[in-house]
């Protein structure tokens, strides 16, 4: 029977050594982080980081904390925790004055890829982006010595990959048989403006005069035409000389 009381206390024994495990496992820097981040109200962001594995942060590290409000606007998925939270970090830890040296322009790498970086624009304290989010409560964590934090206004999204560069030629013009395209019709001309209350049209071009040589075969038949009349003349003169006096009676 005085086996029974005895497993309680074993099992809270248990319980109470892994805590303290667990809390032996994060650096002093880490603790001491999120102490600041509690006392700024960046409760979320300090949960996020208690449900992801410890080995994670071990120092050197700068975080972008949003602020509660928008991290409860923000679905995050289970399996997604670790790579949020390293996304909204730098592998260094730098003091805002030390990303004012930062010009605008210049990449910064994440703690999450290789590849994911935050583009600096450098406009000022209170003008200084990475990516889309603005950095807005500057210099939280100050006291460890090896992770800083910032807090931002907004969820850092990865900056999106240049697209691929397609190095293929485009295909070149293909004539077909030789032909050229047919000449665009020439514009209507335009009607001048308005004089006096009526429109101008422009005044119509006469035709052109035809100043080719007319066609053989009509100066022919005239050719012919005046013969004959010269012909019937001539006989009618015979006539008269040989019978004067049927002109005379007549």
């Amino acid at each position: 029977m005085a086996t029974y009381p005895s497993l309680p206390l074993l099992l809270t024994a248990l319980i109470s050594s892994s805590i303290a495990t667990d809390i032996s496992s994060r650096n002093q820097d880490l603790l001491v982080a999120i102490e600041e981040m509690q006392k700024a109200n960046y409760f979320t962001f300090v949960m996020l980081i208690n449900m992801i594995p410890p080995d994670l942060i071990q120092g050197n590290i700068t975080f972008l904390m949003p602020n509660d409000r928008t991290l409860s606007k923000t679905i995050i998925p289970g399996n997604a925790l670790a790579d949020f939270v390293l996304l909204h970090s730098i592998p260094s830890p730098l003091l805002f004055d030390q990303l004012e040296h930062i010009p605008t322009g210049s990449m910064i790498p994440t703690s999450s890829k290789p590849e994911v970086l935050l583009k600096v624009s450098n406009n000022g304290r209170w003008r200084y982006f990475l990516n889309d989010v603005r950095i807005i409560s500057p210099n939280i964590c100050t006291l460890g010595s090896s992770i800083r934090c910032h807090g931002i206004d907004g969820v850092v999204h990865a900056a999106a990959s240049p697209p691929e560069h397609n190095n293929t030629a485009p295909p070149s013009p293909t004539c077909s048989n030789g032909a050229s395209s047919p000449l665009p019709a020439s514009p209507a001309p335009s009607l001048a403006p308005p004089v006096g209350g009526y429109i101008l049209a422009p005044s119509p071009v006469p035709p052109p005069t035809d100043s080719s040589p007319r066609n053989s075969g009509s100066s022919s038949q005239q050719c012919h035409g005046g013969l004959i009349e010269l012909a019937m003349t001539c006989m009618m003169l015979f006539v008269i000389v040989d019978n004067p006096y049927m002109v005379l009676t007549n």
